[in-house]
């Protein structure tokens, strides 16, 4: 199983998105909070309807209890500071696939933690893509790579 593990998400509908996309995939969420919205948002249900009761939600109170609970995992940083493209990298069935806050990424400190870091090539002028598209994007490349679409 590929796991999302969103850090501190800032955006309700990005974060629902993301929960319609792991129900539909079988993915797993991990949530680092805090977050910047409250799971009862409304703007948050209005996009995960009843997907919310599909998919699978792990939540942590901060960046260390999730390293800790997670210790043999392999941790994959999606970060536009990569220089390695993610469909160059060979996915692995139960890696955790880290995406950063909509608003600042992930802190330095922990970049330097995470050995694997990728990213999603842009055109020339584009800064970045919604982290739900790149949830997306990335997981179905992960998925495909590890045969989960038979």
């Amino acid at each position: 199983m590929i796991n999302i593990v969103l850090y501190k998400p800032d955006i309700p509908q990005n974060t629902a998105a993301i929960v319609r996309l792991s129900a539909c995939f079988n993915l797993k969420i991990h949530i680092i909070e805090p977050c910047g919205f409250n799971l009862n948002d409304s703007r948050f249900k209005r996009v995960a309807m009843d997907y919310i009761n599909l998919s699978r939600i792990v939540k942590y109170p901060n960046f260390e209890n999730f390293m800790n609970k997670n210790l043999k995992s392999r941790i994959v940083l999606m970060t536009t500071k990569s220089k390695k493209i993610y469909h160059h990298f060979r996915f692995k069935k139960n890696d955790f696939l880290l995406f950063g806050r909509e608003s600042a990424g992930v802190p330095n400190e922990i970049h330097k933690k995470i050995k694997d870091k990728l990213k999603v090539p842009l055109s020339g002028k584009a800064r970045s893509l919604n982290v739900a598209m790149t949830v997306a994007i990335v997981a179905t490349e992960a998925l495909k790579q590890n045969n989960f679409f038979k």
